[in-house]
């Protein structure tokens, strides 16, 4: 089938003359003839590579010149990003919304694609956005994430609710992983294609003994390393001209072959020089310069330790075919454009809590193997997983290769998933009686899949009963509405378990403390926690003893719940570390984490702070402004007294530090030292960009320096 007989927008068909596509795959040939087109719904569950997104744009290009606005929802921020540049550029105008979750981003409406993570998209509900109404068509990529414990409920309401707002709306549902399609085709009363076709030819395969056995064929590797299985399998592909994606258990194994690898390869080009050279220039740590040192000689590892820019760059850098080999934690295979020659499955059991090393789902297998095979660059994809021993060839072959993915159910009848978005249906009006409630949760996957359970309205019934009383949602006979309270919690994008613990804490207390408001802040549901150590213990008790009039919460008396009281406790201790300026390096060797893991904590806690900001507000107005500076103080990593310095755009945490310790605190005080000075302190560039915006705020007010808005996008940004 021929795009051009498609009749899609000329902007869109000249885009796709320019890269080459002329013709559709067979997949997406039956998407047209499944309608597509006609405003069918479709569950597309094909092999990664396939060519989903391109149904996917086409259908929203479609739309748009009929004046349709198209909502594009995905799991990741870094995946929201990707698409928001594959989409922009080709005659429409598309936005992105991945941030605060108390906005209504009322401007992201004049765009004609919406991209957004599908917490972001709730939280748009909840604060009743205008635009989602005029949505005609839904995108849900990676839709087999319903069965995620932790973002399966979320994706399932924002579904339901997206349907229920918009009866005509079209929904398209992607994914390459589904082993029952039919069951959430049948929910979505969609259309179903499903295929096995790929456009890279896919040979999974098994290594044992310096061979690969396939399904009707081995092929031996010659061996370079007496060591090292994967190293070998890596060479060989190196030398056949391909690129070569590497999966392990863990980032230290992800860190350690990535530098086997690297003094393997040792391919130092001008260009690995320089993109080397810009990872240096943003290093803190040592897990950043030996990133660095490995990229110069083109390997790389890649895992959620390493800051965001770190990741980018070196995503960039294997897309532009400058590294040659990337060693992954499963991060990378979890939706990112990052196809390889060969990918090398090598550690196929992960450590679970409780439960010690367990088998890795076939699913993720499979979402592995998919990266396999570089459309138009690779004549096949090879998926090789590392047999320990000859009777373990047969066995990886039923476990994983030959095996379907595992079938996708509904996480939603767990009550903890429930109480906040029960509160969410009742403050936005989706429901305002028990019966409406009752048919509303009708409508969800889980009762789909479990028409005769009563387990989901159960839930449902001891979310309700929390919520009443914890006053944020009345109930006057059948009738159900939310207090202010309520309004507030579910505005502000947080947990109501998580809600209620802040506000009785912060009733209880006379004395402010920062200390305790973040320990008690890591304390809630809503906050991921550090993993605690046995070895952690000696300190931890030394901490409690010094700091006791500093903490808000004791150590419990129950033994099953030392655990996490002692995550919460360690997480608390980094973030304090954070905002009292301790530096990346130290804060990694302290407690064992990577740069991107500190960022991440960061992030997490600033929503929740600001979260507990508007509610002291309400129930404790002595706190409020405190709070309010440690907001800032840990977005920026300062103590308070850099406060009126990082107002100035350009200023974080290290130049407000320079400028205060000598003797500049002050925005008045940057302006009376003069330019010269401060260019002694921080350097030209900086010194004349400061000065441009003092000298601008005077003449366009002449009041001085104003409160700059703190978004939660800003955290990286003056490093």
């Amino acid at each position: 089938m021929l795009i051009h007989e498609l009749g899609i927008p000329a902007d869109l068909m000249q885009h796709y003359e320019q890269s080459g596509i002329s013709e559709l795959y067979p997949p997406q040939a039956e998407c047209v003839k499944k309608g597509v087109f006609e405003g069918k719904n479709l569950l597309i569950a094909i092999p990664t590579a396939s060519g989903k997104t391109l149904v996917a744009e086409m259908v929203m290009h479609h739309h748009i010149v009929r004046e349709g606005k198209c909502l594009y929802i995905v799991p990741l921020r870094a995946l929201a990003a990707e698409k928001f540049e594959e989409f922009k550029g080709k005659g429409v105008r598309v936005g992105i919304s991945t941030g605060d979750f108390d906005r209504r981003d009322d401007a992201l409406g004049r765009n004609d694609i919406i991209v957004a993570t599908s917490e972001k998209v709730d939280s748009l509900l909840r604060n009743s956005t205008r635009w989602l109404e005029e949505i005609t068509v839904l995108i849900v990529d990676e839709v087999h994430l319903i069965d995620s414990v932790d973002r399966g409920p979320t994706l399932e309401m924002v579904i339901a609710k997206m349907r229920f707002k918009n009866p005509p709306m079209q929904v398209v549902a992607l994914s390459a992983t589904i082993g029952n399609p039919q069951s959430l085709a049948g929910w979505l009363d969609a259309e179903l294609v499903t295929s096995a076709w790929r456009p890279v030819d896919l040979r999974p395969g098994v290594f044992f003994n310096n061979k690969i056995f396939f399904h009707d064929s081995s092929r031996p590797i010659k061996p370079v390393s007496k060591n090292y299985d994967d190293l070998n399998l890596c060479l060989d592909t190196l030398a056949e001209g391909g690129q070569c994606l590497v999966f392990v258990s863990s980032r230290r194994n992800a860190e350690a072959f990535a530098k086997r690898a690297a003094s393997a390869i040792n391919g130092e080009t001008p260009e690995l020089n320089e993109l080397a050279g810009r990872l240096n220039a943003i290093a803190e740590t040592e897990m950043d310069t030996v990133l660095a040192g490995c990229v110069a000689k083109g390997a790389a590892f890649h895992h959620a330790g390493l800051r965001r820019e770190a990741r980018g760059l070196v995503e960039g850098g294997f897309r532009r075919g400058l590294i040659k080999c990337i060693s992954s934690t499963p991060t990378l295979a979890a939706g990112l454009n990052l196809p390889a020659r060969r990918v090398i499955i090598r550690d196929y059991q992960r450590f679970s809590a409780g439960e010690g090393m367990q088998p890795i789902p076939v699913g993720e297998y499979h979402q592995m193997a998919g990266r396999a095979g570089r459309p138009h660059l690779d004549p096949y994809g090879e998926a090789v997983l590392i047999a320990k021993d000859a009777g373990q060839v047969e066995e990886l072959f039923a476990w994983y290769i030959d095996a379907p993915a595992e079938d996708v159910h509904s996480r939603s009848a767990d009550p903890a998933a429930l109480y906040t978005h029960i509160l969410s249906l009742i403050a936005s009006g989706f429901v305002k009686t028990r019966g409406e409630l009752s048919a509303f949760m009708d409508r969800t996957f889980y009762v789909h899949e479990n028409r005769r359970s009563r387990l989901i309205h159960r839930a449902v019934d001891a979310a309700l009963a929390f919520l009443v009383s914890s006053d944020m949602v009345l109930e006057v006979g059948e009738h159900l509405g939310a207090t202010e309270f309520g309004m507030i919690v579910s505005r502000l994008y947080i947990d109501p378990r998580s809600a209620e613990m802040i506000v009785r804490e912060l009733r209880l207390r006379q004395e402010y403390s920062d200390l305790g408001l973040v320990q008690l802040i890591c304390c809630t549901p809503d906050m991921p926690t550090l993993y605690a150590r046995n070895s952690d213990l000696v300190t931890f008790s030394r901490i409690l003893e010094k700091n006791a009039d500093d903490l808000w919460i004791a150590p419990p008396g129950d033994p099953d719940e030392e655990e996490s009281f002692y995550r919460s406790l360690k997480t608390a201790l980094l973030l304090s570390d954070w905002a009292n300026e301790l530096s990346d390096e130290k804060i990694c060797e302290r407690y064992s984490v990577g740069p991107g893991d500190i960022y991440g904590m960061v992030e997490s806690v600033n929503w929740l702070l600001h979260a507990t900001a508007e509610l002291a507000r309400m129930f404790k107005p002595p706190f409020h402004a405190p709070i309010r500076e440690y907001v800032v103080c840990m977005k920026s990593g300062i103590r308070r007294e850099l406060l009126p310095l990082v107002k100035m755009r350009g200023i974080g945490r290290v130049r407000a530090r320079r400028l205060f310790n000598n003797g500049i605190t002050t925005p008045d005080m940057v302006r009376e030292a003069g330019i010269e000075q401060v260019t002694k302190i921080l350097g030209r560039g900086i010194a004349e960009q400061i000065f441009e915006q003092l000298i601008g705020k005077r003449s366009r007010s002449g009041t001085g320096d104003g409160d700059p808005v703190v978004t939660q996008s800003s955290l990286l940004q003056f490093r």
